[in-house]
């Protein structure tokens, strides 16, 4: 399953339009920054299920999407034993829909194409405010301890040594809504004593993937990447670790929420937390690709996304189409 909608301009147009053809949910004392298609009665920060039965979906074929990755053919291949655990646990016909951009996944969830997915760290809140995601696992040990870092990545004969040696230099971040990509570092670094956009010019890469690569060949002095991708790329043999060298790295962070949306039936829901909590990561092309992480724990938004919603409130960041559009 191909996205139909990719560009910038017209996701945000069927952001805005679904937004304007949605009724507002004029009985709802509590929504947050949840968008007027939602209502969040219990205050968890998340969209409640439609009080009107006839509104609760039962797809006969589940569509399941992972974060926008350099590559989706490749992790189509590595989620497909997943993907037949959740077949057998839920009765279910399982789709892989391969994103291009987490604008488009948040646009696929929010006009109902999409019912479970993993959203990127930043883009999580984009989701859970526009699109009504729901998240509930996230990858982690057997100790339940789970997260990824902010690594500041340079070349290992580079002349930057501390954070502020980025100042004047080719810095590369990756997208206005990633966490650990631009949100995290425009609030973290001036305290680190360099500023993003004051210091050094921001350029965007597009994707952990091609900063890391990009300072492997020299086209930036030094990136903001996630521990997370970086490792899965060496681990792939996309780089080699001895020409490039850390600068700085934060304390973790939540890595990709797994979600579904907030309309399913609660069987459903029910079933699909059943697939992830009860899938073995032992022996799998996901195991092998997710290393240092052997199950799904659950989480909430509410709890794990705090210091998130804190980072992005600091950056200013609005959870609008056109805040999910600028990336």
């Amino acid at each position: 399953m191909k996205p139909q909608l990719t560009s910038t301009a017209a996701i945000l147009a069927a952001l805005a339009l679904s937004a304007g053809a949605a009724q507002a949910q004029d009985d709802c004392e509590n929504r947050g920054a949840l968008d007027a298609m939602y209502c969040d009665a219990d205050g968890d920060l998340v969209a409640d299920a439609p009080t009107d039965e006839s509104e609760l979906q039962d797809p006969g074929t589940l569509v399941f999407a992972y974060t926008p990755v350099e590559d989706p053919a490749i992790y189509e291949d590595i989620w497909t034993p997943f993907i037949e655990h959740l077949e057998e646990v839920t009765g279910k016909n399982v789709q892989f829909f391969a994103v291009q951009s987490n604008s488009a996944e948040v646009e696929a969830m929010r006009s109902g194409r999409l019912h479970i997915a993993g959203f990127s760290t930043g883009p999580t809140p984009f989701a859970v405010n526009l699109a009504g995601a729901v998240p509930f696992a996230i990858m982690g040990g057997d100790d339940g301890q789970f997260g990824y870092k902010l690594q500041v990545y340079t070349q290992a004969d580079s002349d930057i040594q501390e954070m502020p040696d980025l100042a004047g230099k080719r810095v590369a971040h990756t997208s206005p809504t990633s966490n650990s990509g631009n949100q995290a570092p425009r609030a973290l670094f001036p305290d680190l004593g360099v500023v993003p956009d004051e210091d050094y010019e921001v350029t965007y890469s597009g994707s952990h993937d091609q900063s890391m690569l990009g300072v492997v060949a020299g086209d930036y002095d030094a990136a903001p990447v996630a521990s997370e991708v970086v490792d899965r790329m060496a681990e792939r043999g996309l780089y080699d670790p001895e020409d490039v060298r850390i600068v700085w790295e934060s304390d973790p962070f939540p890595t990709t929420s797994y979600t579904y949306a907030h309309d399913l039936t609660p069987e459903l829901k029910d079933k699909i937390e059943e697939a992830f909590f009860t899938f073995d990561f032992a022996g799998t092309e996901l195991g092998e690709e997710f290393t240092g992480v052997s199950k799904f724990i659950p989480v909430t938004y509410e709890k794990q996304w705090a210091v998130i919603r804190q980072i992005q409130a600091a950056n200013g960041v609005e959870y609008t189409p056109q805040g999910l559009a600028a990336e």
